[in-house]
């Protein structure tokens, strides 16, 4: 059961990431768009990404996460590596949140950011990507 548990985590995090990687570039467009057929396509486009796949997926990585973890329990409670990735799932968490706040400000015309601003954000998901891929894979606290 662990096996197939661990696989649709994966599949879960693969489109979280996916949906967090591409999200902010569709800001960075946004922002850009002077016309209001683009800009309106973008709402659009921003709304689906957000609510029809980085929420749900969101969702599934962690209750998907959390099964694995109460499998193990003891043994995941007590690994610092584990206790330094669930901070960072956590800190991820309130950048999807941070994504959502980006969404309404854009949709209400009332963003104060630039497109700048939407390109050092959208980088900051591969921080958190290569930290707890390494983290899982490396082991480097065990």
């Amino acid at each position: 059961m662990y096996e197939w548990v661990l696989a649709f985590h994966l599949i879960a995090v693969i489109c979280w990431f996916a949906a967090l990687f591409y999200l902010p570039r569709l800001f960075v467009y946004h922002v850009m768009s002077d016309d209001s057929l683009s800009i309106e396509r973008f709402i659009v486009m921003e709304r689906k990404l957000y609510n029809g796949i980085a929420t749900p997926s969101m969702i599934a990585t962690v209750v998907l996460g959390g099964w694995l973890v109460s499998m193990s329990l003891d043994y995941y409670l007590g690994q610092l590596w584990f206790q330094l990735k669930a901070l960072l799932v956590v800190v991820l968490i309130g950048y999807h949140f941070a994504c959502a706040a980006h969404l309404r400000k854009l949709r209400d015309g009332v963003n104060q950011k630039s497109h700048i601003y939407f390109r050092l954000f959208n980088e900051l998901p591969v921080l958190f990507l290569v930290a707890i891929v390494i983290l899982v894979i490396v082991k480097p606290f065990a």
